[in-house]
């Protein structure tokens, strides 16, 4: 066979044309069932059936091209075709292949570099990262806080980065040891595509860190990289590793987020150390009021090194606005925790956590809901990968009575935090508001899982097992678990002594309550609970009213002497209330017990406007104003929100088994109502 001959047969024929044609427009059609069948839905197997044919019809096309020949007279088979004759080839062909490239190449560029990246076949977001907690390798472990921070702030710095999905410090800080799991794990416990593992080694003024960018799925390094400097040119890291890595993921940045990215927080290498060492008390999954104060006493050192750390001034003020609101709810914490974010956001006006931090101040010192929405509003914006913000959005609904609003965005958070113990246990309050105690139950037993060493879960947990079944035998073995000491703020002092008070065993409760060195207890809500008030409880359970007498004056003078340094904060007034009710001094209970509501109702505040009704409901019971009880009683078990662990909730087996409602115990009215709700 002549070679020459045969490949001079296959251009007469047109092979060569044919072949180049259909190359062409098969690539063309191609891009056209890659591109555009995803936007009308058509199923991927039909993509893949239209490469198939065309891959089947490639020889075929050739065969067709070597038997038959296009001609002016119509198509031939090549041995009829008169080859002395010539007709015109043309070179129409020509540009229909160089068009058809053409519009190939445009759609195949239009794909790669303008369309969304779509999700791996697992739904999980090729542009989501977590970054996992840094190893210490430093000589000194108290070092320990500065890994973490490192750790911390180039989250931070990734998580105002619209383009990625980041998963918060709070679901990342279980997997401090890698060796639990693999990456793979991970990846799929916290629904992310990669992750960033590294390392911080500390000696005097220098640092090394070395970090990599992981694909967890198939575990494939991305991206690595060593950084060794002083601390002093360290400060501007974080955000030059949140643009390496927004790189490598190839994700896109806008001007505005470059700009916040690669700010540096401070030029103070010192003030930024407190920083980092102050975020870790503010930060914790059982943050307690000495947390607090420790993590506000290391942000005012930070800003007295440097006055314009805007960072520092938003998270002191942050810190500030949660002991406002979780313990000491006086007119000083709320002034110095608005003028440090004033004052942040005066120095950084598009600073997330500054309008954060003033978006609490509205939320939680002035209820003023619509400027607190505002605030959140800008922070998401700057800041949209922070759970944070969409926690507080989601409270907003709890107060205002959107209960199921309110648990669909936890959900939702959930959907892109998974191991967040504080969405979770704030999902379990929104069940427990609402009385849904198997949901109640699943979340409690998540977030025990989550942080199985979360005295805030031991609890909860204990009290979920309670108000479902009436036992207090999960109380009691999760108290067990606890350590003889450990008692932050006096927490688990409470628990124990509530337990025993349930059971009507008050020679336990006097026992948990001597153990304990406290004068003050984390048991009520928005003041310190004092000793007195549960010795007067005992003893009034033991029936030495005497003893109880003596305790409850005591107890009632502490709380009217709170009351004076907070005389607007409404659950003062009802403590204050129901240590009157068990002295028998009727009018001025009933009294203060009614201007708590008054000055919180449930119109104004659903969650705590019903614990206040709640504590009320008791206050009649105790001073013999049964018909009012029941009637508050009737609505408090229809609504939502007065569920609290603590004596004054409102749930069936509450109503059943503690001693404080005794007084009602013989009414017939109270007999039906948990008739009722036995059902």
């Amino acid at each position: 066979m002549d070679i020459g001959k045969f490949f001079a047969e296959l251009k007469r024929r047109n092979v060569y044309k044919v072949a180049v044609a259909y190359a062409v427009v098969a690539w063309l059609l191609i891009q056209i069932a890659t591109q555009l069948f995803p936007v009308f839905e058509i199923p991927n197997w039909a993509a893949r059936l239209v490469v198939l044919l065309l891959a089947i019809g490639f020889p075929v096309a050739l065969v067709i091209a070597w038997a038959f020949e296009l001609t002016p007279e119509g198509i031939k088979r090549s041995e009829d075709v008169d080859l002395a004759r010539p007709h015109s080839r043309g070179g129409a062909w020509i540009y229909i292949a160089l068009i058809g490239a053409a519009i190939s190449l445009g759609l195949f560029m239009l794909g790669r570099y303008t369309a969304p990246k779509p999700p791996s076949g697992d739904g999980v977001s090729d542009k989501s990262i977590a970054v996992l907690p840094f190893q210490n390798f430093s000589a000194d472990k108290e070092n320990a806080f500065f890994a973490d921070g490192v750790q911390d702030d180039i989250l931070t710095s990734l998580a105002k980065i619209k383009d990625l999905k980041v998963i918060s410090r709070s679901s990342v800080m279980q997997f401090r040891d890698t060796a639990a799991h693999n990456l793979r794990e991970i990846g799929k416990l916290l629904g992310v595509a990669n992750i960033l593992e590294g390392s911080v080694r500390r000696v005097a003024d220098r640092i090394v860190l070395n970090v990599q960018l992981i694909d967890a799925r198939n575990d494939r390094h991305i991206w690595a990289n060593r950084y060794d400097r002083t601390l002093a040119d360290s400060l501007g890291l974080q955000g030059e590793l949140a643009t390496e890595i927004a790189d490598a993921l190839r994700a896109t940045l806008t001007p505005e987020e470059k700009e916040r990215v690669e700010r540096k927080p401070t030029n103070n290498p010192r003030a930024y150390e407190l920083y980092l060492q102050a975020q870790q008390y503010q930060f914790n999954p059982d943050t307690f009021l000495q947390d607090y104060l420790t993590a506000e006493k290391l942000y005012e050192q930070a800003i007295t090194l440097d006055p314009n750390f805007a960072l520092a001034h938003a998270r002191l003020a942050t810190t500030r606005a949660r002991i406002f609101h979780f313990y000491e709810p006086t007119e000083a914490w709320k002034k110095r925790a608005r003028s440090e974010a004033e004052l942040a956001l005066r120095l950084q006006p598009n600073l997330g956590e500054g309008h954060h931090a003033l978006g609490l101040c509205y939320y939680w010192f002035e209820r003023d809901y619509e400027n607190a929405l505002r605030e959140f509003s800008i922070a998401q914006s700057l800041l949209p990968n922070d759970s944070g913000i969409p926690w507080h959005i989601a409270a907003i609904k709890r107060r205002q009575g959107k209960w199921s609003e309110t648990v669909a965005a936890y959900r939702k958070i959930l959907d892109v935090d998974p191991q967040n113990a504080n969405i979770v246990r704030d999902l379990l309050y929104a069940y427990c508001a609402v009385r849904d105690w198997p949901n109640a139950r699943a979340a409690a037993e998540r977030l025990i899982a989550i942080a199985p060493d979360s005295l805030n879960a031991k609890a909860q947990i204990g009290y979920v097992e309670f108000w479902e079944k009436g036992s207090t035998a999960r109380m009691k073995s999760e108290l067990a678990k606890i350590a003889p000491g450990k008692d932050p703020d006096g927490a688990i002092t409470s628990f124990r002594v509530d337990v025993a008070l349930i059971e009507r065993d008050p020679n336990a409760a006097d026992a948990a309550l001597k153990a304990s060195p406290l004068d003050n207890f984390s048991y009520f809500n928005a003041v310190d609970t004092p000793r007195s008030f549960f010795a007067g409880q005992i003893a009034l359970l033991r029936g030495d009213n005497e003893t109880a007498r003596r305790e409850f004056t005591h107890a009632r003078d502490i709380f009217e002497a709170r009351l004076k340094e907070a005389p607007d904060v409404a659950e003062r007034h009802a403590f204050l209330g129901l240590a009157c009710a068990f002295l028998g001094e009727k009018e001025r209970a009933i009294a203060e017990g009614q201007r708590g509501v008054e000055l919180r109702p449930e119109s104004v505040d659903a969650l705590d406007g019903a614990i206040l009704n709640a504590v009320l409901a008791m206050i009649y019971a105790r001073t013999g104003e049964n018909a009012r009880a029941l009637t508050l009683l009737q609505h408090l078990m229809a609504t939502p929100g007065s569920v609290d662990s603590a004596d004054y909730s409102i749930t069936l087996q509450d109503l059943r088994l503690r001693w404080e409602w005794d007084p009602l115990r013989n009414e017939p009215g109270f007999q039906q109502l948990l008739a009722q709700y036995s059902r």
